[in-house]
Order: structure tokens, then C-alpha cells, then sequence
């Protein structure tokens, strides 16, 4: 029972970490932008963690306009990003050019006749039923539908960080409980049999006087 435990633990604990950097680590699409436009949306209170708090009214509002980039993948499928500042909270992307970005993003529509393709970095998850978007942080220009995205260096130093310091803390907490809590738990262990044995003779001995 013990070990289902741990393992419900462990997986749990493994999943929230992953779920974490999915959302906050930066992502690249490579996209056609079709349209811009602003849109008041409600603030529900479960949702509102998906949404930015660009300064200290937001908290407080139910409800408030939010700028959106609807763009197409080159495969058709569609996407649609919202552009809101993170400012100096949480990812930390510093993020302080919503307006500029929404004049980049309108300047970068076009048609499917004559297509222009951006690679959009963002970070977040899409989810219809929620209406949870992602936030755009930049757009740049590429020359096809075939370019490439470019490399994720950034991911790639935070996570090789993280799992570094991971891999540093169980090993010394490995070394820790071979040093410490291991042999403290055999010297009980040997305490305990120890005294189960002197408990079993002195019945033994008990048994034979009776």
C-alpha cells in the first residue's frame, strides 16, 4: 500500500512540474495571421489564473478588453493568441508592448492568395471550452511554411538547469540518508529485535515455571 502511495505521489508531483514548464516555457508556431481584433472577455475566478495581471486593477475587475491574433498553421489548422503585458509578475517575460506587438501583428495580416508567414512566440495553452488563450510575447517573419522555428536555447539551459539541480539534490540526499537515516533505522530495527528476543525468552521462561 505504502508503494502505491509513493508512486501516486511521485507521478502527481512529476506531472504538476511538467504541466508547469508546458505552460510558462516559451513555444514557437509558424503561422499565417489572418486578423487582429479586441474583445471583452469575463474573468472567471478559477479561469483567472490563465489570464495576465498587467497592473493592480485587474486583480479586481470581473471583466475587461483583451487584444486577440487569429493566425492559421500551414497545415490549416487554426490558432488564436491573445496579447496581453505580463509586466513585472508572473511568467517573468517583462512583457511591456502589447500595443506595439498589435500594430506588428496588424501590419503582418495576410491573405491566403499571397501568404506571409511569422514564427509567434508565446507561452500558455489553447483550450476552446475554457476560453483559455495563449499570450504572444513576439512575431517575427520567415521566408515559408517550411522554415524553421529556430532553436529553443533558452528551454534548453532552464531545463538542463532544473534537472541538474535535481539530479544534485537527490544525490545528496541519497548520500544523506546511507550516512544518517540508514543506519539509524537498522540500529532500531536491531534495537527492537533485540528486545522482541529478550521479551520471547522471559515468556519461555515463564511457560516452564507455570
Amino acid at each position: 500500500m505504502l508503494s502505491v502511495i509513493k508512486w501516486v505521489f511521485w507521478i502527481t508531483f512529476w506531472v504538476l512540474v511538467l504541466g508547469f514548464f508546458h505552460y510558462t516555457l516559451p513555444q514557437r508556431d509558424l503561422v499565417r495571421i489572418v486578423n487582429t481584433y479586441e474583445e471583452r472577455q469575463d474573468l472567471d475566478d478559477w479561469t483567472r489564473i490563465f489570464w495576465s495581471d498587467p497592473d493592480d486593477q485587474s486583480v479586481t475587475l470581473s471583466n475587461r478588453d483583451v487584444q486577440f491574433i487569429q493566425a492559421v498553421r500551414p497545415e490549416g489548422d487554426v490558432v488564436v493568441y491573445r496579447n496581453e503585458d505580463t509586466g513585472w509578475g508572473w511568467p517573468p517575460y517583462f512583457k511591456l508592448d502589447t500595443a506595439n506587438l498589435y500594430t506588428e501583428a496588424n501590419d503582418a495580416v495576410s491573405t491566403k492568395a499571397a501568404p506571409e508567414w511569422y514564427v509567434v512566440k508565446h507561452y500558455g495553452w489553447r483550450n476552446v471550452y475554457w476560453s483559455i488563450f495563449p499570450n504572444a510575447i513576439s512575431i517575427r517573419q520567415v521566408d515559408g511554411p517550411d522554415a524553421s522555428k529556430g532553436l529553443p536555447i533558452l528551454n534548453i539551459i532552464i531545463l538542463t538547469l532544473f534537472f541538474a539541480l535535481v539530479y544534485a539534490i537527490w544525490v545528496r540526499w541519497r548520500r544523506f540518508r546511507m550516512a544518517r537515516i540508514d543506519p539509524t533505522l537498522e540500529a532500531m530495527e536491531d534495537d527492537f529485535a533485540e528486545r522482541r528476543g529478550r521479551i520471547s525468552r522471559w515468556l519461555g521462561t515463564w511457560r516452564k515455571k507455570s
